[in-house]
């Protein structure tokens, strides 16, 4: 049963960050290839940065974006942003175009962080929005290895705005004024993707962060000393919480190494002792197929989880086969500000013998769960339906989307449209899903975001987007394509046509071009029968 007695002295992130260097001021807490801060520098750092947002106008509740990869000015802009009161934005820096300036144009956010590469497309996308200012920074910062695997050029540049690193300089000993800041003031602003309308901003309070970060890392078994590496994005609700919170609200290391590449990520678990992590299920996939990957790699690890896509169980026992760890699940959402599900170190999770399902864990300590019918009822304990979710790190609502947050949260309880399977022992099994969103590596794809770009081409006349099954994502973008009368265009020419109008993991793998797509009698597109 849910334990409510468990509390933390802290309001909000920013107080259990205080704590931790009041503690631990000279303990390393972030490590970025061959460079370690402690927790004093980090504090000192995003304590400058806080001061030059404060000197911009940023205040409390403001939205500012952050678009960034995961390197180490990530962590200290979210303390920075914090520290004002401000509210952090997460962008994903896979975004392009039209993709990011409607999250921007729906969040209006007063500035935003960009990597110096991005600068020029950056401001004239969000040209005429919101964003009042623009400051960079270099992966190449805080590191000397420039390491041509992760990092795109060697060459630094020099966009004309502000630089955050020559922010920090400039005012180094300076400190913001303290907000007053309670757990009901927004922490993240993370969107999220709807099956019936556009994303969706989640309300992600300081406490349902601090929740997330204190009640998930006990889940995993997280003591001080322990190193944590963010192989999953920031930019996602997993990786902000599940890697960077989790680490920052303990004497933990955060270890980062920007954007993903297997063999960099292998060297990092062996550098810095990594003892936990958590990332989707195509890290560990592209990690397995490695032809250098070894247990030897591994040896530090006390705990590995998986989340944002259910995890085969043939995957997991490869995995541990070859490499002799467990890839432990766990579920979430960004209505839950990450994981509130999720399977104990050193315990298997169960299949269920009627669907096949590895489970995703149990519930953390103050989540509650049930399952509903149609009509609202709850289900009998091994029946299946819909996942329902309460506890404090369910959200409670959308940005300026009363409506979606009345029918999505009513009374406090997350409606997730995934179905499950609940059984004796509090076991939770995933074993479909009621909505149409596509899960690609654990980031939501909208199927008419994809099915308006390829309305775009000429020579298309109906599309429909649906999800299949994919060993190595999880689940694969598929686009069912009839032609205009007289039209011809290759399959090829059509996933082309998406790779500069979407994020990689929002394009088709696969466009087939079919005769008619199947309707029902009304005229509506059956998108069942072209899974099948």
């Amino acid at each position: 049963m849910p334990n409510d007695d468990i509390a933390s002295p802290h309001r909000t992130v920013i107080d259990a960050w205080r704590t931790r260097v009041q503690r631990f001021p000279d303990n390393p807490a972030i490590a970025y290839f061959d460079t370690v801060l402690t927790a004093r520098e980090v504090d000192d750092a995003s304590d400058a940065l806080a001061a030059a947002l404060s000197d911009t106008g940023v205040a409390r509740g403001d939205r500012v974006g952050i678009y960034l990869q995961n390197i180490p000015q990530y962590a200290i802009t979210f303390l920075a942003l914090w520290k004002i009161g401000a509210v952090a934005l997460l962008l994903n820096p896979m975004y392009r175009g039209r993709e990011l300036r409607a999250i921007v144009d729906d969040a209006q956010p007063v500035g935003i962080f960009c990597g110096e590469h991005d600068v020029d497309a950056t401001t004239e996308t969000l040209r005429g929005s919101t964003v009042r200012f623009t400051i960079s920074t270099s992966a190449l910062d805080f590191q000397t290895r420039n390491d041509p695997r992760v990092f795109r050029s060697t060459t630094r540049l020099t966009p004309p705005v502000d630089d955050l690193v020559e922010l920090i300089r400039r005012n180094h000993g300076r400190r913001p004024a303290d907000p007053q800041l309670d757990g009901d003031d927004l922490a993240l602003l993370a969107y999220t993707s709807g099956t019936t309308g556009p994303p969706k901003g989640a309300l992600n309070s300081h406490a349902n962060a601090l929740a997330t970060a204190l009640d998930f890392g006990d889940r995993a078994g997280l003591v001080d000393g322990d190193v944590v590496f963010a192989i999953a994005p920031l930019f996602h609700i997993t990786g902000a919480m599940l890697n960077a919170a989790v680490a920052l609200v303990r004497d933990c290391l955060l270890v980062f190494a920007n954007r993903f590449d297997a063999a960099v990520s292998l060297e990092a678990f062996v550098e810095h002792r990594v003892t936990y992590t958590i990332g989707s299920i195509t890290v560990f996939n592209a990690i397995s197929a490695h032809p250098d990957a070894a247990a030897t790699h591994f040896e530090s690890v006390k705990a590995l989880y998986s989340g944002g896509a259910p995890i085969p169980p043939a995957t997991v026992q490869a995995f541990e086969a070859r490499f002799g760890h467990y890839i432990h699940n766990a579920y979430g959402m960004t209505e839950t500000t990450a994981g509130v599900i999720a399977v104990p170190p050193g315990t298997r999770a169960p299949v269920d013998a009627t669907s096949g399902s590895l489970s995703v864990g149990l519930p953390l300590p103050r989540v509650r769960l049930r399952t509903v019918d149609p009509a609202g009822e709850p289900t009998a304990t091994g029946v299946a339906g819909e996942l329902e979710i309460s506890g404090p790190q369910v959200v409670s609502g959308y940005w300026r989307n009363p409506e979606a947050s009345d029918s999505t949260m009513p009374d406090g309880r997350l409606r997730t449209g995934d179905v499950a399977i609940i059984d004796e022992q509090g076991w939770v099994y995933l074993v479909d899903r009621l909505k149409d969103q596509i899960n690609v590596s654990g980031y939501k794809v909208w199927p008419r975001e994809v099915e308006d770009v390829l309305y775009e081409h000429p020579a298309v006349f109906e599309v429909a987007v649906v999800g299949c099954p994919d060993d190595y994502q999880g689940e694969a973008v598929v686009a069912y394509v009839a032609l205009r009368p007289g039209a011809t265009v290759a399959e090829e020419e059509l996933v082309d046509f998406t790779r500069e109008r979407l994020a990689a993991y929002k394009r088709p793998r696969t466009v087939r071009v079919i005769e008619e797509l199947p309707k029902t009698p009304t005229g509506k597109i059956m998108r069942a029968e072209l899974r099948r």
